[in-house]
């Protein structure tokens, strides 16, 4: 498995969230029951950062916490059997890796958002994590019964990580 951390902020980002952001993303991969090995990226940024690609890519001039862009198009989220292993679409030609996608976080939303929750830097910056991992797996939240689906999920993650409320 290959998880390509971007540390775009330098010290305010630790080797513990390293630890955590991988931890995460192998939980919310077993808890999906993912047969393949995987490739994701992960940048952590500021608030400018992602304010920046935020708008570039969804014309929204502000800054959000997370951002997550899917390589693959499931038909039903978290299927894999719906994956052609033998087509290069989705796979690295030189691992064999699934290319699930990308994620950007800000590292300023973390701790805003941890402070006016009232919970870990640590609980927050897994929470991003396991929700951008979830729309990486094809979850998305437009709809109530979706957005229950993805809390249940996220939440069911995060506890295997220990990171429950």
């Amino acid at each position: 498995m290959s998880i390509i951390i971007n540390n775009e902020i330098g010290q305010t980002f630790n080797e513990a969230y390293d630890m955590l952001i991988r931890e995460v993303i192998e939980a919310s991969l077993h808890q999906e029951n993912c047969p393949y090995e995987t490739e994701v990226s992960m940048t952590i940024t500021n608030n400018k950062g992602i304010r920046e690609v935020n708008q570039t890519f969804r014309n929204q001039d502000k800054p959000t916490d997370v951002l997550s862009f899917p390589l693959v198009e499931f038909e039903e989220p978290g299927n894999f059997d719906q994956i052609d292993q033998e087509s290069d679409e989705y796979f690295d030609l030189d691992t064999g890796e699934l290319m699930l996608g990308d994620i950007m976080i800000s590292m300023d939303k973390v701790m805003e958002q941890a402070l006016r929750f009232g919970h870990s830097l640590d609980r927050e910056m897994g929470f991003l994590t396991a929700h951008s991992m979830l729309h990486l797996m094809g979850y998305d939240h437009m709809t109530k019964e979706e957005e229950t689906i993805m809390r249940n999920k996220q939440e069911q993650i995060l506890s295997k990580v220990g990171l429950e409320r």
